[in-house]
């Protein structure tokens, strides 16, 4: 009962950061600039400039907006266009791991056995992680071009000084519950990672078995000496004195006066 509210928490928190960097695409002032303030009349003078992914707009005090579209793919800024890229990518990798989160979640009754659903939903956190990834490099590459503006000692006329808008936030902190949602995803399914694993002792011509379990260790197995002593078996603790006289016996060559005898 707590995976399967583990996994259900995973999802919704995954599925509200996807939403997340899916509105940001839409959205407008991803940077924004203001110039101007209160002039010399009564009426106050300010001039906005912002842009997005798509177009630069200009708005002023009367609330008029103009705004330009940005050209044909090649004819974008090339920051631009890999923003859009990574974007592209991170949102094609979250939907299919939303897929296989949703089929390998225990409270679905698709995707077949416990282990099948498990490593479905394994490979849907991975998914999200490099989703999350993919938009994290995008939002960053942004934010290092409008500071690298901002910061400059000196720039061109014509060049304004730009400051971050709202989509940047809301598109880190999307990526940010994508990776804790994931992180939700790998807790449940820690075993397919790292398994119950038993260790095996060859001696001789027989193996002696300890697998590992949880808090203590289980000694079962057998010691099979070779051929050449007889047998023996046997359950339980062996006495490591017996095992050391056994593997110290050497076959000794018969003088003829014993076998003569």
């Amino acid at each position: 009962m707590r995976k399967r509210l583990i996994q259900i928490f995973g999802f919704l928190i995954t599925s509200l950061g996807w939403l997340f960097v899916l509105c940001t695409m839409a959205m407008d002032f991803w940077r924004i600039s203001q110039i101007g303030g209160q002039g010399g009349s009564f009426i106050i003078k300010v001039a906005w400039y912002w842009s997005n992914l798509w177009k630069d707009c200009f708005s002023d005090s009367t609330a008029v907006t103009n705004c330009r579209d940005f050209g044909v793919l090649w004819a974008v800024t090339p920051y631009v266009q890999g923003v859009r890229g990574l974007l592209m990518c991170g949102l094609t990798l979250g939907f299919f791991a939303v897929v296989l989160c949703f089929v390998g979640m225990d409270c679905t009754y698709i995707g077949g056995a416990d282990k099948t659903k498990d490593k479905l939903l394994l490979s849907g956190a991975v998914f999200h992680v490099a989703g999350s990834v993919a938009d994290l490099a995008a939002y960053c590459l942004y934010i290092n071009r409008v500071a690298r503006t901002a910061f400059a000692s000196s720039i061109g006329p014509g060049i304004l000084r730009y400051d971050l808008g709202p989509p940047i936030f809301l598109g880190l902190v999307g990526c940010f519950l994508i990776l804790l949602g994931a992180m939700f995803y790998a807790v449940t399914v820690c075993r397919v990672l790292c398994p119950e694993s038993q260790v095996v002792y060859a001696y001789g011509g027989g193996t002696y078995m300890s697998p590992r379990s949880r808090g203590r260790t289980l000694y079962t197995g057998y010691y099979k000496p070779s051929r050449l002593y007889g047998s023996y078996t046997g359950t339980g603790r062996s006495s490591s004195s017996k095992i050391s006289k056994i593997s110290q016996t050497t076959r000794t060559k018969k003088s003829e006066r014993d076998a003569f005898v």
